[in-house]
């Protein structure tokens, strides 16, 4: 019952997965944290537009400089806050006390939301933001509805309206349609959150450019051992009849 119990949580968890809270399917992300080039420019758009609200408390600016190979100078450029150590976390310069006052809500770390959500989901939600007038922050999201942010990106997107379906006697978002144009075309636009989203699941677990690699030769120990335990298995069972 419990094998069940387990097999049905994890078919749950899957769909959820698939889906957003409006219905809407999720997009595939392609993520891909060994394109160390899109993790930075992930990096630089975190800094830009992500920092001031959100923090990745349990990545230091030292471990990304060492995983991607960049020079100090590298990183103030394009990745540190103001006046931050190469040795800091990468944290948010806001006070909990400010986000609860702006946003109802202290804008969570965003350290493994990545493992938390997956990459498909924030990919999904990074594009999914709607002109809402009815919302305080003037915007909705088609994955995350009612959410309490507002849309930063929107100056790189452009604004979206909602184009509506039945389904089931209910009205839900079919799509998302461009009424106004952004800085970057849909494809830019489009890659620019691959970068967003690259960063954050590099974020969520940095030790995987170690352990993918470590992980190959791990295995071949254990075919190389699984070798010499069935010659040693034959020698001790070669007079057995």
């Amino acid at each position: 019952m419990r094998t069940v119990l387990g097999v049905l949580l994890l078919a749950l968890a899957v769909s959820g997965q698939a889906l957003g809270s409006s219905g809407m399917s999720l997009e595939d992300a392609d993520a891909d944290v060994f394109d160390k080039a899109s993790v930075r420019r992930g990096a630089a758009l975190y800094s830009n537009y992500c920092a001031g609200c959100h923090s990745i408390k349990h990545l230091r600016y030292s471990r990304f400089a060492a995983d991607l190979n960049l020079k100090e100078s590298d990183l103030r450029r394009d990745v540190m806050l103001g006046g931050a150590s190469i040795h800091d976390s990468m944290l948010s310069g806001m006070a909990k006390s400010d986000g609860t006052k702006w946003f109802g809500v202290d804008p969570p770390d965003l350290s493994l939301v990545s493992r938390a959500r997956g990459a498909d989901w924030l990919f999904s939600y990074l594009k999914g933001f709607y002109v809402d007038p009815s919302k305080p922050t003037g915007v909705n999201n088609a994955v995350f509805p009612d959410v309490g942010m507002p849309n930063v990106l929107w100056e790189l997107q452009g604004l979206q309206k909602p184009v509506f379906k039945e389904s089931g006697g209910v009205k839900v978002i079919d799509r998302l349609q461009l009424v106004e144009k952004g800085r970057m075309t849909t494809d830019e636009f489009d890659q620019a959150m691959n970068d967003l989203v690259n960063f954050l699941v590099y974020a969520g677990e940095p030790a995987l450019y170690q352990r993918i690699p470590l992980g190959k030769y791990v295995i071949l120990a254990l075919l190389l051992l699984s070798v010499l335990l069935y010659q040693l298995k034959k020698e001790y069972w070669k007079d057995v009849h």
